[in-house]
């Protein structure tokens, strides 16, 4: 299994064509994923999506890939990973351009297999952080200035 010790993650940038292509084949299944996400979590641990609590799922799955704003991307012997980060454009009411720091956004991870050529969803990230006080931060929904940076779950 690729891990962040084994495999090199490139640079952070704005998605290409072909981070453009594996997010538009991935595109319904992120909507599904990050719909079912919220609602599981909302019955044990709301905190998780608590920054976008006032978004309905339409509101929360308006996106596509022109908001598609960061891309990396790692090969190992299995395949392609591509990290992406999305914003949720219905985050700000105003849709400014360009994006405010308080914008929301989602991070995902997709693969690509050897010979093949679609994209599969691997998982959209998800945080739990234990804190000092031994409390836990529980999130999903992360911020502009929140790096994008390797992830398993």
């Amino acid at each position: 299994m690729a891990t962040a010790d084994t495999v090199k993650l490139g640079p952070p940038h704005p998605p290409k064509i072909d981070a453009i292509k594996a997010f538009n084949e991935i595109e319904v299944d992120l909507k599904k994923m990050l719909q079912h996400l919220r609602h599981d979590t909302t019955k044990h641990e709301p905190a998780y999506f608590a920054a976008v609590h006032n978004l309905s799922d339409k509101q929360l799955t308006n996106f596509s890939a022109d908001d598609l704003k960061e891309v990396r991307v790692a090969e190992s012997a299995y395949g392609i990973h591509i990290f992406g980060k999305v914003l949720l454009p219905d985050s700000d009411p105003s849709h400014a351009y360009p994006e405010k720091a308080g914008d929301c956004y989602f991070m995902f991870r997709a693969f690509i297999p050897g010979e093949a050529e679609t994209a599969k969803l691997h998982c959209i990230h998800m945080e739990e952080i234990e804190n000092e006080d031994e409390t836990k931060t529980f999130k999903a929904i992360f911020f502009q200035n929140d790096p994008l940076e390797w992830f398993d779950t």
